[in-house]
């Protein structure tokens, strides 16, 4: 178990049980699964997790800690026979029956299709063109893992951070069972001060977060001296968007981001699906949401320089679910997801197979998402 900071005092965190982090003088952490739980504004919670762990009963435990979602989320929390149901089955269910149970609504269909959604295309895109063979990187507000799992199956060693606690035991399950995870609030003290990384990313959440200062800081302190940071898809205030949280202006960005390297998200999905190398700085005032790189390690953006864009030699692709028999149009899981992903995606319903081997045959359907790189209980 790795050591970490309190989130209340920055006093150094050791191992005092299998199940929990103590500074020594009374303040004690969950970890569940291997996610430490450090949400401040939870600690009656963390508690309460706490003493059904310490009674030896580590499913109440997880039924306590999944109830919680974001605190902007307006769904009504999920029943307790549901979350019972998801500890019991968690080695059967499949990742769309477990967000099911966690009653997540519209972020699930989010997180279920975001393989082949043109943010995520972006974000891999800007990864990609700003490769330096990283050996570590983090994610603060990984979600469920999408990232990450692409990043472990480059060979990089990935700790991701999310507020909320059900997220991050999802990516455990069903996305990323070999990152390290840990669950905090990103606008307070964080818990791994002091170590450095080779990438530091944040993507499609760096708008929802009010102390943008703060963060960013944080952010550029946990990239080494060779490292490289990427915050993609935020949210242009100035531009018609869904956005939920803060968005920013670009005026706003630059000044948080003086040295970075900027892009048109539509840039990025273009220059992912295509193997070039994105037009940096162009096109940043019609866009709907930016992304950025910089840091010290940082190079000029190249073609085809990380292996993200395309899935791993031999991974096994499914035909898009999304996509019924060639020439058809998207079977779209709501209005809402087909306004806001539909006119950029990257994919039409065209003739391939139900399932394929990854390989040069096959390179341009994956890059396109007409065939996907699904988790094997998708």
């Amino acid at each position: 178990m790795s050591d970490y900071l309190s989130p209340l005092t920055s006093r150094p965190l050791h191992a005092d049980t299998p199940h929990s982090l103590s500074d020594g003088a009374g303040e004690r952490w969950p970890v569940v699964d291997g996610i430490a739980f450090f949400r401040r504004g939870s600690e009656v919670l963390a508690a309460e997790a706490l003493c059904a762990l310490d009674a030896g009963d580590r499913d109440a435990a997880l039924v306590l800690l999944l109830a919680e979602n974001d605190r902007w989320w307006d769904g009504a929390p999920p029943p307790e026979p549901d979350l019972r149901r998801l500890v019991a089955e968690r080695e059967r269910l499949s990742l769309r029956e477990a967000m099911n149970l966690l009653g997540w609504g519209r972020v699930g269909t989010y997180f279920a299709h975001r393989w082949s959604d043109p943010t995520f295309v972006a974000g891999l895109s800007l990864l990609d063109a700003h490769w330096v063979g990283p050996r570590t990187a983090f994610e603060l507000a990984c979600g469920i893992g999408h990232y990450l799992r692409e990043l472990g199956r480059a060979g990089v060693d990935a700790c991701g951070a999310d507020v909320v606690f059900a997220k991050l035991w999802v990516a455990r399950h069903w996305v990323s069972p070999r990152a390290e995870l840990l669950c905090f609030d990103a606008e307070g003290p964080w818990p791994v001060v002091g170590r450095r990384f080779d990438l530091a990313l944040c993507q499609d959440a760096f708008y929802f977060l009010a102390d943008k200062s703060f963060v960013a800081a944080r952010l550029r302190e946990a990239a080494s001296e060779r490292g490289v940071l990427t915050i993609g898809h935020v949210h242009n205030r100035d531009w018609p968007n869904f956005s939920s949280g803060a968005a920013v202006t670009l005026p706003e960005l630059r000044a948080l981001f003086p040295d970075a390297l900027m892009y048109a998200d539509e840039a990025l999905t273009k220059a992912g699906v295509a193997g070039a190398v994105p037009c940096s700085n162009n096109g940043l005032g019609v866009t709907e949401a930016f992304g950025l790189a910089c840091g010290p390690g940082l190079r000029m953006p190249r073609a085809a320089a990380g292996p993200l864009s395309r899935p791993p030699a031999g991974a096994r692709l499914r035909r898009n679910p999304l996509c019924g028999d060639a020439g058809s149009t998207p079977a779209w899981p709501s209005e809402r997801y087909a306004a806001e992903y539909g006119p950029r995606a990257t994919f039409g319903c065209r003739a391939v197979p139900d399932e394929a081997t990854m390989g040069p045959e096959w390179a341009d359907a994956a890059a396109r998402r007409e065939l996907v790189d699904l988790p094997e209980r998708w």
